[in-house]
């Protein structure tokens, strides 16, 4: 069993109210976490160890915050350790549809025959992208598919309250993100997020906090008007450009073909040049804001546009909005540094759906989905985190996470040489565990989750066996 679950053991710690609870919440951690990619009965075999795993996902005393509570906590002392940290939300649709019985619970996803429930964690990376651990989740799900025109929608929408609208989880991501800078005093924390949450209310809160480590960056989505009469993007534009860079943009395939957007069409990918330009800009209320929220809010933008793109290829066109300072160059790049962190939750969501397969657990209750959910998540959160400390930490040696069975049956079915002295390194061996799940090892490649994952599920494998027939195992009577 790999040591990851005891550094630290970020399920043990829950607190149910009954120790059987706990002490089954470690059981589990110790034996899912090994096995993220397989079914629950695969991973536990005994017919007692299954039925009490979905005893345990069904008990009314178990919720995920009371799961995840330990891990936040975790959490919030590894960012302790840091200066500057990106709390970055986004929203995943989990797809819970069945071809026979649905799940209990589960509501309408883009229509009526996809069942299902919108998942949407705040996860908190270090500058290099290094995943840090969950500090908040929020699930809902839809009561129904709106039969409504697209005048009457939007007509709606102006007159409810955002507490009753499904963007509130935007606001109360900011104010989680409020609630981890308040238990980090000495860390800057930065809620991120993409054009979703270009929300005057979000802009407002977050001008209001009285939490002065806390800051905001996200990207901007629609038009808004500034205090002297011009669309905030044609007011930066008109700026100096303060800089330029390259970005390679990667090649994405359009979910559905008619998608209008630019965002949403299909592309190819293509290195691309970017003029930055930057402004303070004064925006105002939106005509149909509430009253109750102030006039103007000033913030920070920065714009990064493609002058020269390919013939029939949309612009790429990036607008920041931060709280963040720009009055430099080097604050104008960490800005742009920091968002592009944020696509690391794409990376985690991945991770969640194909490495732990939660839209495949099969319960009958969405109460259970959300617990396994919880539960998942963490275990999302440290293939992640193994696969960026093996990267960010090369040299410490590798048996401060794995047991020595697991690396050295992973070297004796690679045909690789032992150390003459001690054990391999962390990176070292993180890159041969990736090699079984398909990772080409090649020097300016670094392994991503799925090959980790993939390798780390045949390690498991391998170590039972080094354990049982292996050197130092018992010897087996053949008489």
């Amino acid at each position: 069993m790999t040591k990851l679950a005891d550094l630290p053991n970020e399920l043990s710690g829950c607190q149910f109210g009954d120790e059987r609870l706990t002490k089954r919440a470690k059981k589990l951690a110790d034996t899912l976490s090994q096995m993220p990619n397989v079914s629950i009965p695969a991973a536990l075999k005994s017919k007692a160890d299954i039925a009490a795993c979905y005893r345990f996902f069904d008990n009314e005393k178990v919720t995920p915050e009371k799961i995840l509570q330990p891990h936040i906590e975790a959490t919030h002392r590894r960012i302790d350790q840091v200066e500057f940290v990106l709390l970055v939300q986004d929203t995943t649709e989990l797809d819970l549809t069945r071809p026979e019985q649905q799940v209990r619970g589960a509501g309408p996803m883009d229509c009526d025959s996809r069942r299902g429930v919108f998942y949407h964690p705040m996860i908190a990376f270090d500058v290099d992208g290094v995943a840090l651990g969950i500090v908040g989740q929020k699930s809902w799900i839809r009561k129904e598919i709106s039969k409504a025109s697209k005048a009457e929608k939007q007509k709606n929408r102006r007159q409810t309250p955002i507490e009753e609208k499904e963007s509130f989880r935007w606001l109360q991501g900011l104010q989680c993100a409020e609630r981890t800078a308040a238990a980090c005093p000495a860390t800057t924390c930065v809620c991120v997020g993409d054009s979703e949450s270009d929300i005057y209310d979000v802009f407002a809160a977050a001008s209001e906090s009285a939490q002065e480590n806390l800051q905001l960056l996200v990207r901007a989505g629609q038009n808004r008007n500034t205090s002297d009469g011009q669309d905030w993007a044609e007011q930066v534009r008109k700026t100096t450009a303060v800089g330029n860079q390259t970005v390679t943009i990667r090649a994405r395939k359009a979910k559905n073909e008619a998608v209008k957007s630019a965002r949403g069409r299909t592309r190819e990918g293509r290195t691309a040049e970017l003029e930055i330009r930057k402004a303070t800009i004064e925006l105002c209320r939106p005509v149909h804001g509430d009253p109750r929220l102030p006039a103007t809010i000033t913030v920070h933008v920065i714009l990064c546009e493609e002058t020269d793109p390919p013939e029939g290829s949309d612009a790429i066109s990036w607008m920041l909005v931060t709280t963040l300072g720009i009055e430099t160059d080097e604050d104008v790049q960490r800005v742009i540094s920091a968002y592009c962190v944020r696509w690391q939750i794409e990376v985690y969501f991945r991770t969640l759906k194909s490495g732990c397969r939660i839209e495949r657990r099969r319960f009958e209750h969405l109460d259970r989905v959300l617990n396994c959910v919880a539960f998942y998540s963490v275990v999302a959160w440290r293939l992640m985190y193994v696969c960026h400390l093996g990267r960010e930490c090369p040299e410490i040696e590798c048996e401060v996470i794995f047991e020595t069975s697991e690396w050295k049956s992973v070297y004796t079915i690679l045909g690789e040489d032992f150390p003459a002295a001690g054990c391999p390194s962390l990176n070292e061996l993180v890159r041969a565990i990736a090699r079984l799940g398909g990772f080409m090892d090649r020097p300016k490649n670094h392994p991503g989750t799925q090959t980790l994952w993939i390798g780390l599920q045949r390690t498991y494998d391998l170590s039972n066996a080094w354990n049982a027939f292996g050197p130092g195992s018992k010897k087996i009577s053949t008489d």
